[in-house]
């Protein structure tokens, strides 16, 4: 018991420690978009601002305010389609097995394993034959197909944990395919749709290849408008690490808001599959 009482104390002290260590590069981002431009230098880079100057926060959003609409025009959708269609295809992987189901799920899978870089140019090629290149339509069909490996995967995890006798009564009761999803998987499964919404959120929000290579200028999302605020000549550190918390606070509150979720669910896709 005592060594108990020693050992919960340094563990304590020692996540801590760790948890600071971890949250230094956020330190030195938010204490460096709080400065002028003639505070920051490397050997004042840890010392708290003289007086804390907004400017930066400004003149960041103003620049990055039509790009984070791009990003939120484009995740919204994309997130929400990939996550019905992943619900779906885990729907009939997972309760309606056919012939061929398992060669199927192991191909659906294999797209998750297709580097970016190797489908690029002929993605880009069929972008344009189909009038989708340079577009935020184009984007989220493409995050679209690149993100129903993962979400198929998931939901056929946590929807391999549901009872088939449910499923079975339903039938019984003369509920169709459908009727079987909408009034009984879906409802059971909303863990799972925000394990599967945190996820793909994250991973489009934060996408820069794609961004960058399908659409120009004005249709670009944040990721790209924010690589851009370095400018070509001086670097302004401060504008620049604004800018760069304010592209990253949607992810932020998306996992405070929903953290908790996020562990649950994936705890109860863990179960079986």
């Amino acid at each position: 018991m005592a060594i108990r009482t020693i050992t919960r104390p340094l563990l304590y002290l020692l996540l801590i420690a760790f948890s600071l260590f971890y949250l230094m590069p956020v330190y030195v981002m938010l204490v460096t978009s709080l400065k002028p431009l003639d505070e920051i230098t490397l050997a004042q880079m840890w010392q708290l601002p003289s007086a804390i100057d907004f400017s930066s926060y400004s003149e960041a959003f103003s620049k990055l305010a039509p790009n984070l609409m791009n990003s939120f025009y484009l995740v919204i959708p994309a997130t929400i389609i990939s996550a019905l269609l992943g619900a779906l295809n885990g729907y009939v992987l997972s309760k309606w097995r056919f012939k061929g189901s398992n060669t199927l799920f192991t191909a659906i899978l294999f797209g998750m394993f297709i580097p970016y870089q190797s489908i690029l140019i002929p993605l880009i090629q069929f972008l344009r034959e189909i009038g989708l290149y340079n577009s935020i339509a184009g984007l989220v069909f493409v995050h679209v197909v690149y993100g129903l490996p993962i979400t198929t995967l998931m939901f056929r995890n946590f929807y391999a944990s549901i009872p088939e006798s449910m499923i079975e009564s339903a039938k019984i009761d003369g509920a169709g395919f459908l009727r079987i999803f909408t009034h009984i998987m879906m409802p059971l499964s909303i863990t799972g749709f925000v394990v599967v919404g945190i996820w793909q959120f994250t991973n489009i929000w934060n996408e820069f290849l794609f961004a960058v290579t399908i659409t120009t200028s004005d249709q670009q999302p944040v990721m790209v408008a924010l690589q851009n605020l370095s400018g070509s000549q001086i670097v302004q550190w401060n504008v620049q690490m604004a800018g760069a918390l304010l592209a990253a606070l949607p992810t932020l509150l998306v996992y405070i808001l929903l953290g908790k979720f996020f562990v649950k669910g994936l705890l109860a896709g863990s179960v079986k599959g």
